[in-house]
């Protein structure tokens, strides 16, 4: 019979707590702490997928149901009509905006677990870009509700008149969009974070995080472009975005296979 050393029991001890907790500065996440929390592979990969899906409703009713379709470009005086004429719509598309700024964080920190395999800190990097940019979108949102408190306020209109209502409404409206176009350069970076992450994997499909980089490139086009040009300047971003539908699908496809209180999937990289 075999008897072992103290100095090969302890070696011992430590691979097999390296095995279940990652070996310490390797990049690997604790698998059996993930397990406890119930922050599965499987569960993260859902919510992150779910939350993108869930996110394209309250951005059309927002955005382009909402605002986009209160305000006439170069036309001051009929967007304040326009808005005060349909005051309860324009405060709706408010709160669907709050609402995306609330899944983008849930989505922030679901990704981070799905790729945290591959690397803690492109993946801390990545949700906190994601994060910036939630809280930079909702500065900007936080200008449209400026805008309908304003001419809202029959006082207001009164003391400044109404004119100067208008003009001061159309600026929000202005600085919302400025806001939020600055806020997407952090954005594009987010998916090109996402798109190393998910080549590097060994579990994303390459073809989707090319996609992704695709749509980050094209996110932070806009982004500089409008920067740099103002009103008028190109736009990509409508015919780039692909990789990010498809990324919502790939994660509630993929969710689905895996198996329950996973905490690191099978191919990842070490």
């Amino acid at each position: 019979m075999e008897v072992m050393t103290t100095q090969e029991v302890e070696v011992s001890r430590g691979t097999h707590s390296s095995a279940l907790h990652g070996a310490p500065g390797d990049g690997r996440p604790p698998e059996r702490t993930l397990a406890r929390t119930g922050w599965s592979m499987r569960r993260a990969s859902a919510t992150a997928g779910i939350g993108l899906v869930l996110m394209i409703v309250p951005a059309l009713l927002g955005n382009f149901v909402a605002v986009e379709g209160l305000v006439t470009p170069g036309d001051a005086a009929r967007t304040a009509a326009d808005i005060t004429a349909s005051e309860g719509l324009f405060r709706f598309g408010i709160a669907n905006l709050f609402a995306v700024v609330l899944l983008d964080v849930v989505v922030a920190v679901a990704l981070y677990r799905v790729f945290r395999p591959v690397s803690v800190g492109a993946s801390t990097l990545a949700a906190a870009a994601r994060l910036v940019y939630a809280g930079i979108f909702m500065v900007a949102i936080s200008q449209l509700a400026g805008v309908a408190n304003l001419l809202g306020s029959p006082e207001s209109v009164a003391v400044l008149g109404s004119e100067q209502a208008q003009a001061q409404a159309w600026l929000g409206i202005d600085s919302y969009h400025d806001t939020w176009n600055a806020g997407l350069l952090l954005f594009g970076l987010h998916l090109l974070l996402l798109a190393w992450l998910a080549w590097r994997s060994g579990y994303v499909p390459k073809v989707l995080a090319a996609l992704l980089a695709v749509a980050g490139v094209g996110y932070a086009f806009d982004s500089v472009a409008a920067v740099l040009v103002g009103h008028g300047a190109p736009t990509i971003a409508e015919f780039t975005f692909l990789g990010e539908v498809l990324l919502a699908v790939w994660l509630i496809v993929w969710s689905r296979r895996l198996p329950r209180g996973q905490a690191r999937p099978r191919g990842a990289r070490a």
